[in-house]
């Protein structure tokens, strides 16, 4: 479960986001996905297991991942996503600035 903290971290950038065409809210509800916002039905950044997780190309994700930035997203299935990637809540990365690439990306 995300920490307050994350959850209003995820929040402002829902705020920030949900003005861009074709971007809707997270819908709640149960299973993958409930927390995530998307773009044209398809999901570019949300809250899981208590990470900030954005759909980004597999390059990006492993400059991140070699920065010390965060790692792959598993989705609790034990095979790291090579496009998707965590951030290190402890990481000076902008949550905004990271979905707005994923959006870009996914787009």
């Amino acid at each position: 479960m995300p920490d307050v903290d994350a959850e209003e971290r995820f929040a402002r950038v829902v705020d920030e986001l949900l003005g861009e065409p074709g971007v809707t809210p997270p819908n709640g509800g149960r299973g993958f996905g409930r927390s995530a916002l998307r773009v044209d039905g398809r999901i570019f950044a949300m809250l899981a297991l208590g990470g900030f997780v954005v759909k980004l190309p597999q390059p990006r994700v492993d400059e991140l991942v070699a920065g010390g930035a965060g790692s792959r997203f598993d989705a609790n299935r034990g095979i790291p996503m090579k496009e998707w990637f965590v951030a290190d809540p402890e990481s000076s990365l902008d949550w905004t600035t990271l979905a707005r690439e994923a959006l870009q990306y996914v787009r």
